[in-house]
């Protein structure tokens, strides 16, 4: 096949829905496909409507493809020109919706109309989640399927004996693995740690996207008189990640929503158990009170009862993690997702 993939800047990575679009592209070309990226400038929501008015922008997608892929992220820059027949099928790879995320009425409304408009615009969607293909859904009616993102990234190697062990030793850490925006929830989960009692340290990784929110979280954790308790390591590389993932007990990062959470997935092949999202993709893979906890959205007091549950009852800490594991094991591959899609495209290509 001769596909196309058009997403905003690069596929270097960044967060999981780019590491999602990256390995579908390194799964397809192991496959024998061709793969062209199409690269949209970076812009902020509102010029990236005007962007999409232009012709230049038309252009580029004028090319012999099979199928063209599209993240949806792009979908403002977008729907204007799919209204051109190409002779090729549209996919959309719809890692969450705007409109589904904690924003402002005016922002939603926009969004939410933006969205619909884009994808009765597609001919198809790729969602990695249940949730987000329901969202899908109630905007707009376009075939689809479900392809959870692959395990795979890394590939720990630890038994039952080890995350049972393990559960017993030390202070509880906790990891937070994310971008700093609002949206993941970090100052939420501060609050809620702020309720427990008992000894407890959390790790905070990744890339301040937003600077005015990080300063407020770090004012938060002052205020708290958490200081001490809460280190921020910044983005660290895979190595250095795969040690955090090792050393900590629970996995933590209770986002507003998510599409899936691949960082959850992450941490229950290290035996972590995490405290995710109750709102989008993450009860696909997180068992509420067997592998893991669903909180829902803005509630530290449901995150501390979950720490709670757990501080002081090591042995149920490691039945948790013994069974994210387990659930991890059973996960499809990078390469297993990227077969399904592409067993997809196949058939759009073919109708």
């Amino acid at each position: 096949m001769y596909v196309g993939l058009v997403v905003y800047g690069d596929l270097e990575p960044r967060s999981g829905g780019y590491r999602y679009d990256r390995e579908l592209v390194e799964g397809l070309r192991a496959c024998g496909d061709r793969v062209d990226v199409i690269s949209l400038p970076e812009t902020g929501y509102l010029r990236s409507l005007g962007h999409g008015l232009s012709s230049r922008l038309s252009r580029a997608f004028d090319r012999p493809f099979d199928v063209l892929l599209q993240d949806e992220l792009c979908h403002p820059s977008l729907f204007r020109a799919n209204r051109t027949d190409r002779g090729y099928p549209i996919v959309s790879i719809v890692h969450h919706l705007r409109s589904s995320e904690d924003r402002s009425r005016v922002d939603r409304w926009l969004a939410t109309g933006l969205e619909r408009r884009y994808l009765r615009s597609v001919d198809a969607v790729v969602c990695p989640s249940r949730a987000t293909q329901l969202s899908v859904s109630r905007l707009a009616s376009v075939p689809g399927i479900v392809a959870w993102p692959g395990r795979g990234r890394f590939a720990p190697r630890i038994s039952a004996t080890a995350i049972r062990e393990h559960a017993h030793e030390g202070p509880l850490e906790l990891l937070f693995v994310g971008n700093l925006v609002p949206r993941k929830g970090l100052d939420d989960l501060v609050r809620g740690l702020a309720r427990v009692d008992g000894d407890w340290r959390l790790t905070v990784v990744g890339s301040e996207g937003n600077a005015g929110h990080v300063a407020r979280v770090r004012t938060l954790i002052d205020d708290l008189d958490l200081a001490d308790r809460v280190r921020f390591t910044g983005w660290l590389d895979d190595d250095a990640l795969a040690e955090r993932f090792e050393r900590a007990h629970l996995l933590a990062v209770p986002s507003s929503h998510e599409g899936f959470g691949i960082a959850y997935l992450e941490g229950m092949g290290f035996g972590l158990p995490p405290i995710a999202s109750a709102d989008g993709g993450a009860a696909d893979l997180v068992d509420d009170g067997r592998t893991g906890f669903l909180v829902a959205p803005n509630d530290p007091a449901a995150i501390g009862r979950a720490v709670g549950s757990v501080i002081d009852d090591r042995a149920f800490l490691a039945d948790l993690g013994i069974a994210a594991r387990e659930r991890y094991e059973r996960h499809p591959t990078r390469e297993e997702t990227a077969g399904r899609i592409r067993a997809f495209l196949e058939t759009r290509i073919g109708g």
